[in-house]
């Protein structure tokens, strides 16, 4: 009789494969949750192309919570910002905010359907501990798009959506002692 344990560790390892290739199929961040007030490193996951087409261009669309967004330049890859005046203007660290970021753009790339890569960009948070943030995120290609951009309705499971908006979950802010 032959050990099952081979077995088993192999059934697993496929098992968590299937599920690790379903959860960057989507666009999504890395770290879903973050404290109010803090710095956060925002790393958007994008899994796929369109439809078997490369991907050419990332736009991110930030909420307003999302604040004094900075994005890491990727080689090959051209990089915009499109900031806009604030209704409600915002203190950071004793200056007046009047506009900000409110969309990252990396444009004139080219990645494969076969591959996924990590587009990124650091901000400073605001909101209210238990707050979701949907961060929009399409993908531009020369043969459709894709919208991440579908928000779940109140009861709602976003697993249900064919285009769910990335999330990020505030939670409480950070004491320091």
């Amino acid at each position: 009789m032959k050990p099952l344990l081979p077995v088993v560790l192999l059934a697993a390892a496929a098992i968590s494969c299937g599920f690790s290739t379903a959860a960057v199929a989507h666009a999504s961040l890395e770290t879903q949750s973050a404290a109010v007030d803090s710095h956060y490193k925002g790393v958007m996951k994008i899994g796929h192309g369109c439809k078997g087409s490369p991907t050419q261009t990332v736009r991110i669309l930030l909420p307003l919570e999302i604040r004094k967004a900075k994005p890491m330049p990727k080689a090959g890859w051209t990089l915009e910002t499109v900031k806009k005046t604030l209704d409600e203007p915002f203190d950071y660290y004793g200056k007046t905010v009047t506009e900000d970021v409110r969309e990252i753009i990396w444009s004139g790339g080219n990645l494969s359907d076969d591959f996924f890569d990590e587009f990124v960009f650091s901000a400073k948070l605001a909101g209210e501990p238990g707050q979701t943030l949907y961060v929009n995120t399409i993908q531009e290609c020369p043969d459709g798009e894709n919208r991440w951009t579908e928000i779940p309705e109140e009861g709602q499971d976003s697993h249900d959506l064919k285009s769910p908006a990335p999330v990020l979950q505030l939670t409480e802010k950070h004491h320091n002692h």
